[in-house]
């Protein structure tokens, strides 16, 4: 281990011992903001902590083997007792250089879920309720929980665009890498002469930001239109004008939210979503503008990168950023993301030990 990230770990015991004195303190409960962002410190520092110093105690058990085998009679069992701690300062070492990445700091939001039909008509829009379906399998299956929040139908079925909000813990963290073009190869019910068609979606993943520290959006800069809601008939959609447009001027941004009867509600959704929609826009913005900003090993997310592909004749899921391909398309399409998730996360990893490897390096 070096000096710089030895130096680093040890600034870390040294923080968590002050947070651990600011969460004893009498005033500790009297802000509720404050002490719930000092727990979650807490939990992270002392993982941190944890792990540094069992690598010391290998180190120490390194030391008292290699004084052992200074006795002729205990070399062997010192040999395999060293072999032993060097093994655990290794693993010890690796994975104190991984607590040691930079966090996103949104990995712990909600997500808005925006999934849109492109290229491939009646198609893409099925494909898209496909996809929605997949999220929400998956959510349900963390525990998290799914609200419609805008739906446009197709006649056929599926979506030609639908927004969703996902709530629940590390829901950012864990589908923050499913932005990008979405393409499927099948056949369609539609088509007589089993021809396999392609057709693509669109997937964007929006943290949700939090309304009380984060961006604030100037009054005079929306322009807000209510109007009667489409789609299926009934007295409260011929009579009730509760669909809410809301227009961001500066940006050009237009959210719409029909779904609920209420347009008090209805406003509130579509503020959601654009909020969403203009942090992540300035995000993109600020990315832009880093010149020497190194390209992530798993792509940048953008919304015309096709970054997965469905091929349902063949079975088969690949995800092009990571060339990792499954054969198990019909588990996949019922919610089964684990195993993709969990390596674009681990490549996100080593792309970034790499580059803190480069900067040490340097």
């Amino acid at each position: 281990m070096n000096p710089s990230m030895l130096a680093r770990l040890e600034d870390l015991e040294q923080r968590l011992s002050e947070v651990n004195l600011q969460l004893a303190g009498e005033d500790a409960a009297r802000d509720m903001d404050v002490f719930r962002r000092l727990a979650r410190e807490q939990r992270e520092l002392a993982e941190v902590v944890e792990h540094l110093e069992i690598w010391r105690q290998a180190l120490r058990d390194a030391e008292t083997a290699r004084q052992m085998r200074e006795d002729p009679a205990m070399r062997e069992f010192a040999d395999e007792e060293l072999a032993d701690a060097q093994g655990r300062i290794e693993r010890e070492s690796a994975e104190l250089r991984r607590l040691l990445l930079p966090r996103d700091p949104d990995d712990d939001r909600n997500v808005f879920l925006e999934i849109r039909a492109g290229t491939g008509g009646d198609e893409s829009a099925l494909f898209a309720g496909d996809l929605l379906r997949m999220y929400s399998r998956f959510a349900e299956q963390q525990g998290w929980r799914v609200e419609l929040i805008s739906e446009n139908a197709s006649d056929l079925g599926g979506y030609r665009e639908v927004i969703a909000r996902i709530s629940g813990d590390g829901v950012f963290a864990r589908l923050k890498f499913e932005s990008g073009g979405h393409r499927v190869q099948r056949v369609p019910e539609t088509e007589a002469q089993g021809r396999i068609h392609t057709s693509a979606c669109t997937v964007a993943v929006l943290a949700e930001p939090d309304e009380a520290t984060e961006l604030r959006i100037d009054p005079d800069d929306l322009r807000i239109d209510v109007f009667r809601a489409s789609g299926a008939g009934g007295q409260h959609v011929n009579k009730t004008e509760s669909a809410v447009r809301i227009t961001h001027l500066p940006s050009g941004l237009v959210v719409e939210c029909q779904d609920d009867r209420s347009q008090h509600r209805n406003r509130e959704r579509a503020m959601g979503v654009l909020a969403a929609r203009l942090k992540d826009m300035r995000a993109r913005e600020e990315q832009a503008r880093e010149a020497a900003h190194r390209r992530s090993l798993i792509g940048s997310g953008d919304r015309s990168e096709r970054i997965r592909t469905y091929n349902f004749p063949q079975g088969r899921v690949t995800d092009h950023r990571i060339n990792l391909t499954l054969y198990k398309i019909e588990r996949i399409m019922d919610g089964e993301l684990d195993e993709i998730i969990g390596a674009l996360q681990s490549a996100h990893q080593a792309e970034q030990l790499a580059e803190l490897a480069d900067g040490a390096s340097a």
